[in-house]
């Protein structure tokens, strides 16, 4: 995995445990940086990875892995990537938070439309941004791809840019983090997740922008491998689980 606190870590430790392993003490998950996971992979120094696009599609590319699930599959619309400041940053540059903001924003309306997928694919293939063989970047973009088992997929909705900071999001991550003793103690989940994901930004900002934006409060439902979170009942969702660490 990419990351300790990334999503990639939290969806792979909660697909394990679904089938009855524990990945602290069953399996070993190691901090690899994404550019690095096919080179590991090809060298046997790991025996998979959950990481972000489109490592994943060049392991298939070179013909040292195949894809074996999208996490599209465990969570669709699960979060990834995030565009983050401090709060100090915010404070002290106002009018450059907005501008980077509207940025990621227009970006990501862009980065949504697929008839824009091949000419974007094309924009960050070369070397000053992903070095990565354009036809990788197109097959996950366009969600038509070979998964390495001699089938090619067609996944329209592989990749999303959904730029909502969903609050509930934020929650059900306070969730895994305790499950794993990542944090330890109570925790004031509403508080920390409307710290830090700013919803009410981001609707002021597709606003502006003439962007469509999902109206109402910060929590919504969701289903993680078949299994519903409500946001409004952390404590009762994380004392559900069959396999966590305990205090």
């Amino acid at each position: 995995v990419p990351f300790e606190y990334s999503m990639h870590n939290f969806l792979l430790r909660y697909y394990v445990a679904e089938f009855g392993l524990d990945p602290d003490v069953d399996i070993q998950i190691r901090v690899v940086p994404p550019p690095e996971m096919v080179a590991n992979l090809r060298a046997g120094n790991i025996d998979g990875f959950l990481g972000p696009d489109p490592f994943n599609q060049r392991a298939v590319f070179d013909e040292v892995g195949f894809i074996h699930l999208l996490t599209r599959e465990l969570w669709n619309g699960h979060p990834c990537c995030a565009f983050g400041t401090s709060t100090e940053f915010i404070q002290k540059n106002p009018n450059t938070f907005a501008a980077l903001y509207r940025a990621v924003l227009t970006s990501a309306a862009m980065a949504r439309d697929p008839k824009n997928r091949e000419l974007i694919a094309k924009v960050i293939a070369p070397s000053q941004y992903l070095n990565q063989p354009e036809a990788v970047l197109t097959q996950v973009l366009t969600g038509r791809f070979a998964d390495g088992l001699g089938k090619i997929q067609n996944v329209p909705e592989r990749a999303d840019f959904d730029p909502m900071p969903w609050q509930s999001m934020a929650v059900w991550m306070l969730t895994q983090m305790q499950r794993w003793g990542y944090i330890k103690g109570e925790v004031d989940y509403k508080a920390v997740a409307e710290k830090v994901f700013l919803i009410t930004d981001a609707r002021k900002h597709m606003k502006d922008l003439g962007q469509p934006f999902a109206a109402g409060g910060g929590y919504t439902k969701h289903t993680i491998m078949g299994k519903a979170f409500d946001a409004s009942k952390p404590a009762e969702y994380l004392n559900s689980f069959a396999i966590k660490k305990t205090a």
